[in-house]
């Protein structure tokens, strides 16, 4: 499901005009082993909101205060439905989202123990990535082929940085399926330069569907289930609600004998956040601030998940790595930070 970050639209309007040169090395990537075999290793994780401007101070020391031990980095890509160009790496993009700026957030996160799942995603103006789709084969291949020069130009950069997670794709409903050869084949490339984790992040409603977590090493769920519409619903009710999705999430556990984590998971700042998330973002100017909601939902998730042998963690969307920024987006967003739902990330951060 696309977030609402507007803020990178009107940056990008012209996007098109630019173009991206990869050139690809041969070296492989030597990476830490990462097996998650204990209750101790769960993963416990940050989307980080890559900065527009270079670091000012360490954000790692931020992020250790909550106890999380991962962050996921995101520098976006840029396609509108319909078009068969990626553009990334542009001058006219945030630092934090270049290629100078990803590897100076890696560099921090290491230096400071945190491991590292590099998630390059593709930002839609209008859209999301699951409404990405052709009719044609050829137009899929052209299409393709610039994703791939994407993912590549990414998985070369990291090189010797010992980055601990990649995350190949993001929520391509229409891809995902149709275009299964293409997903397999890109994979096994990655794994000729690459020997870390692998996982794909699915939108929580076609994640079932997917063909090919046999060929990865986590199944990816991005956790934007709908559990209650209401304003304010009980922590109970919204675990009770966790129960129909815990019987298909386990499902594909046992039949891929894979372990599950969230690649995304959280809620807005308002009123009936735990409800369908793509409805609530357009209208949510309108709706009331409700911290005890977001509270509520994310520790009803936290809960609920604990004792759940499949599910190895998550990463909490979003934290905002540059100080004072995340008040400027309004009360209501997504990131826990300076609310009542810090202090309850923090906590079960520390007990998982």
């Amino acid at each position: 499901m696309q977030k609402s970050i507007f803020f990178f639209f009107i940056s990008f309007i012209s996007f098109f005009e630019c173009s991206n040169q990869v050139s690809h090395q041969k070296e492989i990537i030597a990476v830490p082993e990462n097996n998650f075999t204990a209750e101790s290793d769960r993963l416990k994780g940050l989307s980080v909101v890559a900065p527009p401007s270079a670091f000012q101070t360490d954000p790692m020391i931020e992020i250790k205060k909550v106890n999380a031990n991962w962050i996921a980095v995101i520098p976006y890509g840029f396609c509108r439905v319909g078009e068969k160009q990626v553009f990334f790496n542009m001058d006219r993009q945030w630092w934090g989202e270049r290629a100078e700026g990803v590897k100076e957030t890696i560099r921090l996160a290491k230096a400071s123990n945190i491991k590292v799942m590099l998630k390059p995603q593709v930002w839609v103006p209008g859209s999301w990535t699951g409404g990405i789709t052709f009719e044609k084969d050829e137009d899929w291949e052209e299409w393709e082929k610039s994703y791939e020069s994407y993912i590549m130009f990414y998985i070369d950069l990291i090189q010797e940085m010992e980055v601990d997670m990649v995350c190949v794709g993001t929520e391509f409903k229409q891809s995902e399926v149709r275009r299964e050869k293409f997903w397999r084949t890109l994979i096994s490339k990655i794994k000729e330069k690459y020997k870390g984790k692998l996982t794909y992040a699915a939108n929580w409603d076609s994640y079932n569907f997917l063909p090919f977590w046999d060929d990865l090493d986590y199944i990816g769920v991005d956790a934007y289930f709908p559990l209650d519409e209401s304003k304010q619903p009980k922590k109970d009710v919204l675990m009770k609600q966790w129960d129909a999705y815990d019987q298909e999430l386990s499902k594909v556990h046992k039949k891929f004998k894979k372990p599950i984590i969230f690649t995304e998971y959280g809620y807005m700042t308002i009123d009936g956040c735990a409800g369908k998330t793509w409805e609530l973002e357009p209208k949510s100017h309108l709706l009331p601030t409700n911290e005890k909601a977001q509270a509520d939902a994310i520790e009803a998730l936290l809960d609920y998940f604990e004792d759940k042998s499949y599910w190895k963690g998550g990463f909490l969307w979003k934290w905002y790595p540059y100080p004072g920024h995340y008040q400027e987006r309004g009360d209501k967003d997504y990131t826990p930070q300076g609310k009542l739902s810090e202090k309850v990330l923090t906590e079960w951060y520390k007990k998982l």
